[in-house]
């Protein structure tokens, strides 16, 4: 029997990979860095030039990738005058909360010239999630897709694709999106809506003056492609399809689900959606739009535009078809208010409940909460002129209690025990008033404002 000695070549090599097994264990996970620089940058769009505030440079922002298991740190530099704060939408933090992002309850905002570094890491999730700028409308502009591959060795529950694409949902605006809600706030009316969706940053042909400025897929027959769909969009949730196609919804929210077929899906602000598609398995003369628009059922104005993409089949380097027009086949969505395909889309979305994947929920509730969520008003404040109804403002609210931004943040204030002043624990489990949740809205629509939070136990069921 061979034996090698410690200064061996061979030894080194073989210590170098016992070495490195060490530190890529496949069932903890690495360590994952990322930097990201928020900075200013000119993006034309619709023939309109504004500086945006984006990510490194890119707009959308650069995809995080990661295994599950894996932990993530990233540092935030603001190099903007604006405060930011950056949510990692759909993460679980366990035992994490305070790198959630949302400003001033889990963090303080990061100031200009100032950084801060996210530490978590991603358990029991695989999929599609999305990171955003959580104060203000930053995330107009400030996002990207998280894309948390399954922990090495372990397969996708279905067949591996032959390529990975994210497609992100977002809105374009030509005035300065922040002008927007501050104008919004200070009126008291509902702000300017959008104009233009977008398709990974590019509204497409179908808007004036953007041709140019069209996502395009490109891909070869009889393949399969995931897409990782992710609606960044503000407030909109939308209509997805592409023209002769059909698309497999096979994970929600880093959640796999049962399998099932669809020739257009509905997805909702903040929500992604991983679906497979199927090529033709020939090249098919033809190409294809993939379009996006609004499900709206409310009386408010909205942006009641279409963007478009191409689905766009390779031909062999042989093939006459490149240097010809191809027809171009567009899709059919439903009505802007069909809510019954969005009633039958949503029954369809099941848990995966596999084996190897089960549906743990909690079989006991230890607290029980109905929350409504709805848009009421306040009252206008004297020598102003308020665009909401009968010249009151607009205001969100949830059991008709809307929040009150703090100074300092949630889980600072608790964790240095100074919660006296910053907020109080008495929010209401149900509404205060109750009334036809259904049906015609209430007489009285006025809020009241508070911080008002429910403090739970940790692991507490509820629902």
């Amino acid at each position: 029997m061979g034996v090698f000695l410690l200064s061996s070549p061979a030894f080194l090599v073989f210590f170098s990979f016992f070495t490195f097994c060490l530190l890529v264990d496949p069932v903890l996970g690495i360590t994952r860095h990322y930097k990201f620089d928020v900075k200013l940058h000119n993006v034309t769009r619709l023939c309109h030039t504004r500086s945006i505030v984006s990510v490194n440079g890119q707009f959308p922002g650069p995809r995080i990738v990661a295994r599950e298991g894996d932990q993530l740190l990233i540092k935030v530099v603001n190099h903007v005058p604006n405060n930011v704060s950056i949510h990692w939408h759909g993460i679980r933090q366990l035992q994490s909360g305070w790198a959630d992002g949302p400003a001033y309850v889990t963090q303080c905002p990061i100031q200009t010239g100032q950084s801060y570094v996210y530490n978590f890491t991603i358990i029991g999730q695989r999929g599609t999630l999305f990171w955003h700028a959580h104060i203000s409308w930053l995330r107009a502009t400030l996002y990207g897709p998280i894309i948390i591959l399954p922990k090495r060795g372990i397969p996708y529950p279905f067949a591996k694709p032959y390529k990975e694409v994210p497609i992100v949902f977002g809105e374009w605006f030509n005035a300065d999106p922040e002008a927007v809600i501050s104008q919004a706030l200070q009126t008291g009316g509902g702000p300017n809506v959008s104009d233009a969706y977008t398709i990974n940053g590019l509204p497409g042909p179908l808007y004036n003056c953007s041709a140019k400025d069209t996502f395009k897929l490109k891909v070869k027959p009889g393949k399969t492609y995931l897409l990782r769909l992710v609606n960044a969009a503000l407030n909109d949730e939308l209509f997805f399809s592409i023209a002769n196609h059909t698309l497999t919804v096979v994970d929600v929210d880093a959640v796999y689900v049962k399998p099932f077929e669809t020739e257009t899906l509905l997805i909702t602000p903040g929500q992604t959606t991983n679906v497979i598609l199927k090529t033709k398995p020939s090249y098919p003369n033809a190409t294809f739009f993939m379009t996006a628009r609004p499900y709206v059922t409310g009386q408010g104005t909205f942006d009641n535009s279409t963007v478009a993409g191409i689905l766009e089949y390779e031909s062999s380097p042989n093939s006459l078809h490149s240097s010809i027009m191809l027809p171009l086949f567009k899709p059919i969505l439903p009505a802007l208010n069909d809510t019954s395909f969005a009633t039958k889309f949503a029954s369809k979305l099941r848990s995966l409940a596999s084996a190897q994947y089960p549906a743990n929920v909690p079989q006991k509730v230890d607290k029980h909460f109905f929350f409504t969520v709805g848009l009421g008003t306040s009252p206008c404040q004297h020598n102003q002129t308020c665009q909401g109804p009968n010249g009151t403002k607009f205001a969100a609210s949830v059991n008709n209690v809307s929040f009150a931004m703090p100074t300092t943040a949630l889980l600072q204030a608790h964790f240095f025990g100074q919660s006296n002043g910053v907020y109080t624990p008495d929010f209401p489990s149900s509404p205060i008033t109750p009334f036809n949740y259904i049906g015609s809205p209430p007489n009285n629509t006025m809020v009241s404002n508070g911080t008002k939070v429910v403090v739970l136990p940790f692991n507490t069921p509820w629902s």
